[in-house]
C-alpha cells in the first residue's frame, strides 16, 4: 500500500525537515555571533563542532571558510554543511519522549570546546529554549492515511547510514496506542537500521520488538552475487544463488538479538518464477520463514501471506530479545562487538584523532552512551565494493562525533561523508512540473 500524495510526502510535506535546519543554522548563527559579542564561553574558533545544515546533497558546502570582509562580519574560522538528517537535532526530534524531554536533549548537544578543551553545550549558551519553539510543531507525528485507507505515521528521517536511521520514538509510541500491532521500519540492512533499532531507538523508547522482517528482494542478492546493475533483469540462477550469502548474515544477526525473523520476498515485475522458487527453496531448507509479498502490484492483498506469517511466528516462537552490548561496556568495545557480531568482521583500527578522542571521551564521562556507525550501506564492511558477505576484514573508525543531546557516539568509518555529492546525471534532470502544477519524474 501506499501513502498519498508521493510527491508532497517526499518534497516539503508539513515542513518538518525545514525546522529542523532553521533550528540547526539557528543555533550556528548564535554560536557566531557569541564570538562577534566578546566570547564569553571562551570558544576555542578552531573547535566548533557543530556545522550549519542544508536539506541538499551540495558537496561544495563540505568545507567553507565564513566570516570575512572585516570585524563587523563576524569572526573568520572553518566550517562546513551536513544534509538536514544528518544533523543531530534531528536525531534528538526522533529520540526525544515529548516536549520537554526534547528541551533537555536540545541542551546536552555539544557545540564546540573552549580552550581549556572542555566542552561547551546548547545549554552553556542558553538557548535550548530558542530552539525547541522552533521545533514545537515539527515534534508532533505526521497523520497520513495510504491508499486502502488505513493509518500510517510519517515523522522524521535520519539516514541509516551517517544517522541512526529510524522514525520518531513519539510517533512508534503513539501508534502503540492506538493500534494492536505497529510496523516500523529501520533504514537499509539488518547491519544497519536494524542494529541501531535495536541499540539505540529500543533503548531510548524502552521497547522490546516482539520479530523482525527482512525484505529482500531478488535484484539485490543478484547484485551481491556479482551481477552489474544493467544485467539485472535477466535471470541469473547461479548469482541469485551466491548472493543468498549476504542474506543469511543479515538472518544471523537478528537471531543473535534472540528475535524471531520472517523474510519478505518484496517482487519484482522482472523477478522470474524460477527466481522466486530458488529464493523460497533456500528460506524453508535454512527453516527460516518466508513470505511471498506482492504488495507492489496488488496493495494491501498481496501482504496478506506475510501478515499471516508475521503473526504465525509471533505466536510460536520465543521471544529472547537482548542487545548484543551493554551500555557500560567502553566506546571501544561496543565499536568491536557491533563489527565482529553483526558486520562479521575480524577487527577495528582506530585512527590516532579517534584514539585520542576515545581518551577525551572518557574523561568527559561520555563512554556510556550508545554507538552509532556511519558506514556504507553497499556493504557488510566499510568498503563498498566487497558485496557479498565478505570475511577476514577489519573496519577502521577515522573519527568519532558526540551526539550527546541524541543519546550516542558516532563512529565515522570508510569514506562515509555527512554531507553527499550529487551523482554525474542528478534525478533533478527527470523532474519538471505541469502547467496545472502537478509533479513530473520524482519516481
Amino acid at each position: 500500500s501506499q501513502v498519498l500524495p508521493m510527491e508532497d510526502i517526499n518534497l516539503h510535506f508539513t515542513g518538518d525537515l525545514h525546522a529542523i535546519t532553521t533550528a540547526n543554522n539557528a543555533l550556528a548563527a548564535l554560536i557566531d555571533n557569541h564570538l562577534q559579542q566578546g566570547n564569553e564561553l571562551n570558544i576555542d574558533q578552531r573547535r566548533i563542532v557543530w556545522k550549519r545544515a542544508v536539506d541538499l546533497n551540495d558537496r561544495a558546502l563540505r568545507k567553507v571558510i565564513i566570516g570575512l570582509g572585516g570585524p563587523l562580519q563576524g569572526v573568520p574560522r572553518e566550517d562546513g554543511f551536513d544534509i538536514t538528517v544528518a544533523s543531530e537535532i534531528m536525531a534528538v526530534l526522533c529520540l526525544a519522549a515529548d516536549l520537554k524531554n526534547l528541551k533537555l536533549r536540545l541542551s546536552r548537544m555539544v557545540v564546540a570546546y573552549n580552550y581549556d578543551k572542555n566542552p561547551v553545550t546548547v545549554g552553556d549558551l542558553g538557548v535550548e529554549g530558542a530552539l525547541t519553539l522552533l521545533l514545537k510543531d515539527a515534534v508532533k507525528p505526521n497523520l497520513v492515511q495510504t491508499i486502502e485507507h488505513t493509518p500510517a505515521l510519517i515523522h522524521g528521517g535520519p539516514f541509516a547510514n551517517i544517522a541512526h536511521g529510524c522514525n520518531s520514538v513519539i510517533a512508534t509510541t503513539t501508534a502503540a496506542k492506538l493500534a494492536d500491532y505497529v510496523i516500523t521500519e529501520a533504514g537499509f540492512g539488518a547491519d544497519l537500521g536494524a542494529e541501531k533499532f535495536l541499540h539505540i531507538k529500543s533503548r531510548s523508547a524502552g521497547i522490546k520488538p516482539e520479530a523482525v522482517v527482512i525484505v529482500a528482494t531478488i535484484r539485490a542478492l543478484k547484485m551481491h552475487g556479482g551481477v552489474v546493475k544493467s544485467e539485472l533483469a535477466n535471470e541469473n540462477i547461479p548469482s541469485l544463488t551466491l548472493g543468498f550469502a549476504n542474506l543469511k548474515k543479515h538472518i544471523e544477526t537478528i537471531q543473535s538479538f534472540g528475535l524471531p525473523v520472517v523474510v519478505a520476498v518484496n517482487k519484482f515485475i522482472t523477478d522470474t518464477k524460477q527466481e522466486v522458487d530458488t529464493l523460497l527453496e533456500w528460506c524453508q531448507r535454512e527453516n527460516v520463514p518466508v513470505a511471498l509479498t506482492e504488495v507492489w502490484e496488488k496493495g494491501g492483498a498481496g501482504g496478506i501471506e506475510l501478515a499471516n506469517t508475521l503473526l504465525a511466528v509471533m505466536d510460536k516462537e520465543e521471544n529472547q530479545f537482548r542487545p548484543l552490548y551493554d551500555l557500560s561496556d567502553s566506546i571501544e568495545k561496543k565499536v568491536r562487538t557491533i563489527v565482529q557480531k553483526v558486520y562479521g568482521g575480524n577487527e577495528v583500527e582506530f585512527s590516532s584523532k579517534a584514539k585520542k578522542q576515545l581518551i577525551d571521551f572518557e574523561k568527559f564521562g561520555w563512554s556510556n552512551l550508545a554507538v552509532c556507525m556511519a558506514k556504507s550501506q553497499y556493504s557488510l564492511s566499510d568498503d563498498p565494493s566487497k558485496l557479498g558477505r565478505p570475511s577476514d576484514f577489519s573496519v577502521t573508525v577515522r573519527e568519532f562525533k558526540p551526539s550527546i543531546g541524541a543519546g550516542f557516539i558516532v563512529a565515522l568509518t570508510g569514506d562515509v561523508m555527512t554531507m553527499p555529492g550529487l551523482p554525474k546525471k542528478p534525478a533533478a534532470l527527470n523532474m519538471d512540473v505541469d502547467e496545472n502544477g502537478n509533479a513530473i519524474g520524482l519516481f
